[in-house]
């Protein structure tokens, strides 16, 4: 199985205020996505950083437990967007958001990861 190590956690504030300001941004409920194509001096196909609200969630134990849950998905599904990735040179700068109220099961998680995964690649290799 591959990792999912420190070089794809996204930290640089520069970059998120960037990425923000000049992103784009999809949607597959219950999960959002801004997305930027960006350079990185680690050699990763994309960074990211995973949200859940506070307004959502009260209570830090769940909001980690949204986040550890969804970046586990992202780990197992994060293949095809490498690969797209690394074969076109680029690199992204992702900002992953929960936006439900409720925690998803496993399952239906993966499901709404595939599909923001999906409509991710779709959208860059329309754009190429």
């Amino acid at each position: 199985m591959e990792h999912f190590g420190k070089a794809y956690k996204l930290c640089s504030r520069k970059t998120i205020d960037r990425l923000f300001k000049e992103g784009k941004q999809l949607r597959a409920f219950p999960l959002g996505v801004y997305y930027l194509e960006t350079e990185f001096l680690e050699k990763v196909p994309f960074q990211v950083v995973i949200s859940a609200p506070k307004r959502q969630f009260k209570r830090a134990h769940d909001r980690n437990y949204v986040k550890r849950l969804v970046k586990e998905v992202l780990r197992r599904e994060k293949q095809p967007l490498e690969d797209v990735l690394n074969a076109s040179g680029k690199q992204l700068a992702l900002f992953i958001v929960y936006t439900n109220k409720e925690v998803l099961s496993y399952p239906e998680l993966e499901k709404c990861v595939r599909k923001l995964l999906g409509k991710l690649l779709a959208e860059l290799q329309s754009a190429e």
